[in-house]
């Protein structure tokens, strides 16, 4: 008889260990389901993509597309009509659109070679694009 109480202690051991382990499985399945997809999220550069398929597209990634979108036509623009080198290439919206190396060098950091709107806080965001075209950073 002590031999089958032993063997129910261990077994009840187990099965609560295993309940554990299904219930935190659980849990973390669910928070992850739920709290984790469908939303937009900022990449390394701080460029707004897409987790999962979002129902909505929020206003400040809206803006940022849209800036997005004119920094390229600046560049495509720019381009077109000479050799481009760290620069400032101009504003699209609230965003001043610079040209860097990749990676940046210090030459990058030089005013003179950063957009005067930013640096004069005329405009709060910027956008840097490399000579391909690339973004490298978005700062908001």
């Amino acid at each position: 008889m002590e031999k089958e109480e032993g063997k129910k202690g261990i077994s009840m051991s187990v099965i609560a260990s295993v309940l554990g382990l299904v219930l935190v499985l659980g849990v973390l399945i669910i928070v992850n389901y739920f709290g984790y997809k469908d939303m937009w999220v900022q990449d390394k550069r701080g460029v707004w993509i897409k987790n999962g398929n979002p129902p909505t597209i929020p206003p400040e990634v809206t803006r940022q597309q849209e800036a997005i979108k004119l920094a390229l036509e600046l560049y495509q623009k720019e381009k077109a009509q000479r050799v481009l080198a760290s620069q400032c290439l101009g504003k699209a919206n609230n965003y001043a659109v610079d040209l860097v190396h990749n990676p940046r060098s210090q030459e990058d950091n030089l005013q003179e070679n950063q957009c005067p709107d930013y640096l004069q806080g005329k405009v709060s965001k910027f956008i840097e694009i490399d000579a391909e075209g690339n973004i490298v950073r978005i700062q908001e």
